[in-house]
C-alpha cells in the first residue's frame, strides 16, 4: 500500500511537470542532504514548492487555505493528527491559520517512508515527535 501511495505521487508529479511545460529543475545531493538537517527550501515555483523540514519536537496545529501537502517522512517517527476542528487558530499570514489543538479528527503514527496528502483547507499537526524528524513536502499551491 505505502508503494502504491508512493509510486502515485510521483507519478501526478511527473503529470504535473509535463503539463506546466517548464524547464526541469535539478537540486544536487548536498543541498538536499543540508536541507533535510536544518529545514529549508529546494523548489520554487508559480503552484508548487518543495522543501525538507526538520523538527525536534511538536509544532502548531496548521490549515492552508490553499496549499495541498504532500509529506514524505525521511527519517524518525511522529504523531500526525489530520482533521477535526482547530482549536485556538488565528490567522498568521493570507491563507493560513496556526492553532494550539485539534478537537476530533484522525491520530496517524508516521514513520521513515510513510507518504500523506493533505488537502488544502485541512487542520493538520505534528502532534509528537519523540526525537526528531526529516521529511520532504510538497505543496500544491490553488490559484
Amino acid at each position: 500500500m505505502k508503494f502504491l501511495l508512493v509510486l502515485l505521487t510521483l507519478v501526478a508529479a511527473a503529470l504535473w511537470l509535463s503539463a506546466a511545460g517548464s524547464g526541469v529543475t535539478y537540486v544536487d545531493h548536498e543541498k538536499v542532504t543540508a536541507a533535510l538537517a536544518k529545514g529549508g527550501p529546494l523548489v520554487s515555483a508559480q503552484d508548487l514548492l518543495v522543501s525538507c523540514s526538520h523538527r525536534e519536537k511538536a509544532g502548531q496545529v496548521e490549515v492552508h487555505d490553499k496549499e495541498t501537502d504532500v509529506i514524505y517522512m525521511v527519517d524518525g517517527e511522529a504523531t500526525f493528527v489530520t482533521g477535526g476542528e482547530m482549536i485556538g487558530g488565528k490567522v498568521t499570514k493570507a491563507g493560513q491559520s496556526l492553532g494550539t489543538d485539534i478537537k476530533g479528527g484522525d491520530t496517524h503514527r508516521l514513520s521513515k517512508g510513510d507518504v500523506i496528502v493533505v488537502p488544502a483547507g485541512v487542520p493538520h499537526w505534528f502532534k509528537e515527535v519523540p526525537h526528531s524528524v526529516s521529511y520532504y513536502v510538497v505543496k500544491v499551491l490553488k490559484p
